[in-house]
């Protein structure tokens, strides 16, 4: 393209400041590096990660930013040493990448790595950081290689971009972390896009039962559609939703997914399951509270574990093979379609938690 090689100056939300909305600016997106490529980005997606970075978390260094991290787009130059991609090609950027040559990266016990990435954005003279390595509140982007992940050219990207983040991890979590096994009882907590993913695999494992929990009864028909059995209102009891969940269940789920990031839902779920082999896990992201525990409920023989990302390294070659082969819903999580200029309507809808929690930002 006729841009290889040179700055693009382009459209981006810029998150200035914590707690403040983001503002449409002119950036300059320098060319991409060694082992980089610069892509258009065709649409993103707001997730809830991105509101927590500017609003709960808010680190002190973590500001002026692009956020984003849930995106699709097309290569429009690659840098020196990349060989697996070139102009043209339809791509997922992937927040969690794999360098392959880390200690996390050669275990197959996980699917984190240690590699980090440096920002090519500028905007007023001043360096803006990048988001999850990939910051997608922006018309083009530069991301190291090994955060991106090639898809099939007929792929709607459009939709595809959920899968670079909620999708993944929430089906991820029920099938590769949890191993929900057929013919068992499960019980999915917070019915965001990560929540309705997992009910989805948890249908994909064969679960017989799948309880989708949720304070939003608005929440519940799409839920059904994706697999639930069951819906339940914490607020519709008198008891706790642990005690609710025992008696349906003749003591307890076999699996339970927490996807809110609150930390009482967490033990919420964790006591929902069966004493002697039930298994939780948590895959809502908090960095604000602990999270307490009697060790007698673990000693009875529940296991507690954590998923991120799906907790699979090979989770965005999974997922886009499983949409193509019609096993993974995707249009079922799309509220909104939105432009770039209303990203923060688009969080203002999230905050209040009048979606799912997808809209798609086209960015063109």
């Amino acid at each position: 393209m006729a841009t290889a090689g040179k700055v693009i100056k382009c459209k981006a939300a810029v998150a200035w400041e914590p707690n403040k909305p983001l503002v449409i600016e002119e950036v300059e997106v320098a060319p991409p590096q060694a082992n980089e490529i610069r892509f258009k980005v065709v649409a993103t997606a707001v997730c809830h990660s991105d509101l927590y970075h500017l609003f709960e978390s808010m680190p002190k260094d973590g500001f002026p930013a692009v956020l984003g991290h849930e995106a699709a787009g097309i290569v429009e130059s690659v840098g020196p040493g990349v060989t697996e991609f070139q102009p043209g090609d339809k791509v997922i950027p992937i927040f969690l990448s794999q360098c392959k040559e880390c200690r996390f990266c050669k275990s197959p016990k996980t699917n984190q790595s240690l590699v980090g990435a440096e920002s090519r954005f500028t905007c007023k003279g001043k360096k803006v950081l990048q988001f999850a390595g990939t910051s997608t509140f922006s018309e083009y982007t530069v991301i190291n290689q090994i955060a991106v992940a090639k898809i099939d050219p007929a792929a709607p990207l459009e939709k595809v971009c959920l899968i670079g983040c909620g999708i993944c991890t929430g089906y991820g979590a029920a099938v590769n972390t949890a191993k929900v096994e057929p013919g068992s009882t499960c019980a999915v907590f917070g019915l965001g896009a990560v929540g309705l993913a997992a009910v989805m695999g948890c249908k994909a494992a064969g679960a017989k039962r799948i309880i989708a929990v949720d304070l939003n009864p608005d929440k519940a028909e799409k839920a059904k559609v994706l697999g639930a059995t069951d819906f339940v209102n914490p607020k519709d009891h008198n008891k706790p939703i642990h005690e609710v969940l025992a008696g349906m269940t003749n003591g307890g789920v076999d699996y339970s997914v927490e996807c809110v990031g609150n930390v009482e839902v967490m033990r919420s779920a964790f006591e929902s399951c069966m004493p002697a082999w039930g298994v939780s896990v948590i895959v809502g992201w908090t960095e604000l509270n602990d999270v307490a525990i009697r060790p007698t409920h673990l000693i009875s023989g529940r296991t507690w574990k954590g998923s991120l990302f799906g907790g699979d390294k090979n989770m965005t070659i999974i997922c886009p093979t499983l949409y193509s082969n019609f096993k993974l819903q995707l249009d079922e999580f799309i509220t909104h379609n939105m432009t770039l200029d209303q990203v923060n309507d688009a969080i203002e809808l999230m905050k209040h938690s009048k979606w799912y929690h997808f809209l798609v930002l086209f960015i063109y």
